[in-house]
């Protein structure tokens, strides 16, 4: 009788913990979405719309790599393939509304996501990484080359257009706040991913692949669609960008741009839903900050200074060390 006793006690603790966590959790992302909605009062509306582009690509490889264990270093295939779908769309049709640019633009990548995750799937470790990024070497050349993207110049002057006919997107708050909604649903649908029964497999994908086969469950079919989901909304923040800067520039399909993602996602906390909005925000600033000053021309010697330290040092990234902090003090 005492240990039921005690086990309905332990259960009642364990409920009460999760409702506190919740309700802590639910605060925190009322409190953010309040800062995000005045932020356009405080700082350039372009510069926090680029920070929600990046943030956005950070969220989608992070479901990759975060939550299925997967390192791909051909993400900025994806980035571009969006934007420069959205970009000419917009560009050479008159009759293709802004809302419609971006969603061509996020199938588009989606397809591409599918055709590399049939070649690359069922590969594993470095074999995927390498396989990756050689296919994303393969997309860039062709934007290098096909004359619909402008070369190595870009595809400039791509319109704003109006959204559903009625908003002006030239102004800029305007603009912010339909990157916002759309940054909030990458966000809330990757968060919810993770959370559901599909995510939690994606997590022992990661843990213990063979343990996950040996329960029966088939593990490419998870990580395709986890890889085809990761390459859709890599493709949105792609669109999203070119809409924003009217312009789809070379940069997005190269392999640098898929570095500097892996850098965003390892830096804030990887496996960590807000770790990799926090890289991106942070990646951004100091790129912007350092260009302005001496150290401009050693921008990536820095950049790559914080990968390694972060590798060696802070392997739980920034969200994850604070993390862990809270846990070990308040718990």
């Amino acid at each position: 009788m005492a240990g039921s006793t005690n086990e309905s006690a332990i259960k009642a603790s364990i409920q009460a913990r999760e409702k506190s966590a919740g309700r802590k959790k639910l605060a925190l992302n009322l409190v953010l979405l309040a800062l995000l909605l005045i932020a356009p009062a405080v700082m350039y509306p372009v510069f926090l719309m680029k920070i929600l582009c990046f943030a956005l690509f950070a969220v989608a490889f992070n479901l990759l790599l975060g939550f299925t264990g997967l390192l791909s270093f051909g993400h900025a295939a994806f980035l571009a393939t969006g934007g420069y779908t959205t970009g000419y769309l917009l560009s050479t049709y008159s009759g293709v509304t802004t809302e419609m640019g971006i969603l061509a633009g996020t199938g588009a990548a989606t397809l591409l996501g599918l055709a590399f995750g049939l070649v690359t799937i069922r590969r594993q470790g470095i074999y995927f990484a390498m396989i990756t990024l050689a296919l994303a070497q393969l997309v860039f050349f062709f934007f290098v080359q096909a004359e619909f993207t402008g070369g190595e110049d870009g595809m400039h002057g791509v319109p704003r257009g109006y959204l559903f006919g009625l908003v002006d997107l030239e102004n800029n708050t305007a603009m912010y706040y339909l990157v916002l909604a759309i940054f909030l649903f990458g966000y809330l649908l990757v968060q919810r991913t993770v959370n559901s029964p599909f995510g939690q497999v994606l997590k022992a994908i990661k843990q213990n692949e063979p343990r996950a086969v040996s329960l029966g469950y088939n593990v490419n079919w998870y990580k395709m669609v986890a890889f085809v989901m990761s390459a859709g909304l890599a493709g949105l923040a792609g669109s999203m960008k070119t809409v924003v800067f009217q312009l789809a520039s070379l940069n997005d399909a190269h392999w640098h741009m898929s570095g500097e993602v892996i850098l965003m996602t390892l830096l804030g906390g990887s496996g960590t839903l807000l770790g990799p909005v926090v890289g991106a925000a942070f990646v951004v600033n100091l790129e912007y900050y350092l260009s302005q000053g001496a150290l401009g021309d050693w921008v990536d010697a820095i950049l790559g200074g914080i990968f390694i330290l972060t590798v060696i040092a802070f392997r739980s990234g920034i969200v994850g060390e604070v993390q862990k902090f809270i846990r070990k003090n308040l718990s």
